[in-house]
């Protein structure tokens, strides 16, 4: 019994902090926002912060993965309005591309988290939606809706386009101009995929 209560209470304060951060992430920025300032906002220690997350890097994967599983099922629930798994498939990305127009999805997952956590084809997250994306590829090829390619090499090509469409979105002067042209951009070079182009 203590053993679950202690497991609950470390839940409840791992809670606290990546909401804390996260506040704090997307009002000033991963540099500007100090572990004091965090700790603080969370009513928490330094040492709660480095017992759970580590430092302040991992509280920020914290934070991003949390983020980036919350855009994957949004993605995917507009999906499942589409009246074909292929449109499913282009409504799913263009989705995730038009989240980079939202400020906390900007400054967190797609500045900060590259520029501190690296390359974010490689966060467990992404990997989660590439897994997805390979299973709906092979379904279109077997269902002859797609051409007969590598499955994987596909999936990586398809969130490719849609993760770099929405860093460029990110990373413009003019998020809105730039999100018609990439969602468009990303729509023609899937549809190079149909086995019957349309």
């Amino acid at each position: 019994m203590a053993v679950g209560r202690r497991a609950e209470k470390m839940e409840a304060t791992r809670a606290r902090l990546v909401a804390a951060a996260r506040k704090a992430f997307a009002e000033k920025g991963y540099a500007d926002a100090s572990m004091d300032d965090l700790t603080a906002a969370a009513g928490l220690t330094r040492g709660a912060l480095y017992h759970n997350f580590g430092d302040k890097r991992g509280l920020l994967a914290a934070v991003v993965h949390q983020i980036d599983a919350e855009m994957a099922a949004r993605a995917q629930a507009i999906a499942s309005d589409a009246t074909t798994p292929w449109e499913a498939l282009l409504a799913e990305g263009a989705a995730y591309i038009e989240m980079a127009l939202e400020p906390e999805v900007q400054r967190i997952v797609l500045r900060d988290g590259p520029a501190v956590l690296g390359d974010p084809s490689q966060w467990p997250s992404q990997n989660a939606c590439l897994e997805t994306t390979r299973r709906t590829v092979e379904r279109l090829i077997t269902g002859k809706v797609l051409k007969p390619v590598d499955p994987e090499a596909a999936a990586w090509l398809i969130n490719g386009a849609a993760l770099n469409a929405a860093l460029w979105i990110a990373a413009s002067p003019t998020p809105e101009n730039a999100l018609p042209k990439a969602i468009e951009a990303f729509r023609c070079l899937a549809q190079g995929l149909l086995e019957t182009p349309g």
